[in-house]
């Protein structure tokens, strides 16, 4: 039964790696908006968090993270390209370490929902959606104000938004399009989890 268990637990990652994997690689994954990728990644690890677990959201946010961080090597946005040459450990934590503690952190704000509101599932997993890209914007942008506010790029885009202090700066930055992937995340995700989880518990 334990085999079983494993086995399935394996096949259902792999699935939503490759998922994250296709998405990354089609216009499916990405929306490019201004200066910014406002991505849509942040799905497939919630539904992951949710479902599977903590070990699972962490696994599906490091590959996330890699996705991103191959990105800013071949220099897909201007914003990544200056990070990575700038300081190539600082980008990686940016894209890697942030979207590690995501899928983590989401897995385990999930479970306490759950536990807190146990006759509140449906609920809980649109939470758990909307609380994974609201992780996303909030570690990503955290990390790249305090390893790269004094970039030059960065400083040039905060004069040219009449930005004044780094949370002016984040707001302005992420706006419209962090708002997008909160509300994608949030009806994607949990119309997809809720099912799955109900499917787990009866077999």
């Amino acid at each position: 039964m334990k085999n079983r268990t494993n086995v399935r637990w394996l096949t259902q990652l792999a699935l939503l790696v490759a998922i994250l994997l296709v998405m990354n690689y089609t216009p499916l994954g990405y929306l490019q908006v201004g200066p910014l990728s406002a991505s849509l990644l942040s799905v497939p690890v919630a539904i992951g968090a949710m479902t599977m677990g903590p070990l699972a959201g962490a696994i599906l946010g490091a590959a996330f993270g890699i996705t991103s961080f191959l990105q800013a090597m071949e220099g897909k946005s201007l914003l990544s390209a200056a990070m990575f040459n700038a300081n190539p450990a600082g980008t990686f934590v940016v894209c890697v370490v942030s979207r590690v503690l995501v899928g983590l952190c989401a897995a385990l704000l999930f479970k306490a929902l759950c536990k807190a509101l146990p006759k509140q599932e449906k609920f809980c997993c649109f939470a758990g959606g909307l609380l994974t890209a609201v992780l996303n914007t909030v570690f990503f942008m955290g990390a790249l104000v305090l390893l790269f506010y004094d970039l030059p790029y960065v400083q040039e885009a905060a004069q040219s938004m009449g930005a004044t202090n780094a949370l002016m700066f984040v707001v302005m930055f992420v706006g419209v399009q962090a708002v997008i992937e909160w509300i994608i995340c949030c009806l994607v995700a949990g119309a997809v989890a809720l099912p799955v989880r109900k499917f787990l518990k009866l077999n």
